[in-house]
């Protein structure tokens, strides 16, 4: 049963996605989030043009809070609108872009296309990013894909799953179809595998005095034993002292 619950929500998450692609349309969506509240499920939708999504007085706000609520059974959707800071690190909106410079200007120019948006990604401050363009409306005989990479890119393991930015376009042309992929993986990203040297010169060595139990136990005996003598030394004086207290009364006598 528990199985079924978390096919079902992730299978309802991309009908979500591809209900928002389809009706918001390429170049305005980029990626969504959903956040169970007690008051309900928040939807977070994150965008490069906040305004064309909101609409004139929240439009397209109300009707999409009532296809949540019709088509995707959803008790009581809140819609927040958040802007992208930098679009130049978002894939999704990266891969757009590519689609739309292709569609309007042809495919002859894919090269330069693809080198200045990797360009523009890096110099935005990516550790590592990857466009792949592919499909048979690219110039030539057969159907060819190329890669334009710079940087870091983890393909594989828990970072590539969480934290790298996957994006997916599709350009429709007269010659074919072209399929635009991109991957960036963001600045300050902390990496399980990176190394940080310790500069030996710089460090700096502290001893502590560390005083333990037997130590006090022995100051405690050595004091104890320098008291007994002490002790006899005053019984002898007072002996002295009666001794000499007696001499003195038989001199009298």
């Amino acid at each position: 049963m528990i199985e079924r619950k978390f096919v079902s929500e992730k299978m309802r998450e991309f009908l979500v996605n591809q209900y928002l692609y389809k009706e918001l349309g390429p170049g305005k969506y980029s990626s969504f989030e959903i956040k169970r509240t007690p008051l309900g499920e928040r939807i977070i939708i994150y965008t490069a043009r906040p305004g064309l999504i909101v609409g004139k007085g929240g439009e397209n706000i109300r009707d999409l809070t009532k296809v949540f609520k019709t088509k995707f059974k959803m008790e009581n959707p809140q819609i927040e609108v958040a802007e992208i800071s930098n679009p130049n690190l978002d894939a999704q909106t990266m891969a757009e872009q590519i689609v739309t410079t292709l569609e309007r200007f042809g495919p002859k120019r894919f090269k330069s296309v693809g080198y200045k948006t990797l360009q523009r990604i890096i110099d935005a401050g990516a550790m590592g990013a990857e466009i792949g363009i592919g499909g048979r409306g690219l110039p030539g005989a057969r159907a060819k894909s190329w890669r334009f990479y710079a940087g870091y890119l983890k393909k594989s393991g828990d970072i590539s799953m969480s934290f790298v930015a996957y994006g997916m376009a599709t350009a429709n042309l007269k010659s074919g179809s072209i399929g635009v992929k991109v991957r960036i993986l963001p600045p300050g990203t902390i990496l399980p595998d990176r190394l940080t040297l310790i500069d030996q010169t710089k460090m700096t060595i502290q001893v502590e005095e560390v005083k333990t139990t037997e130590a006090k136990e022995g100051s405690d005996d050595a004091k104890i034993e320098e008291e007994k003598p002490k002790a006899k030394k005053k019984t002898v004086k007072k002996k002295v002292v009666k001794k000499i207290k007696e001499e003195s009364t038989e001199d009298e006598n």
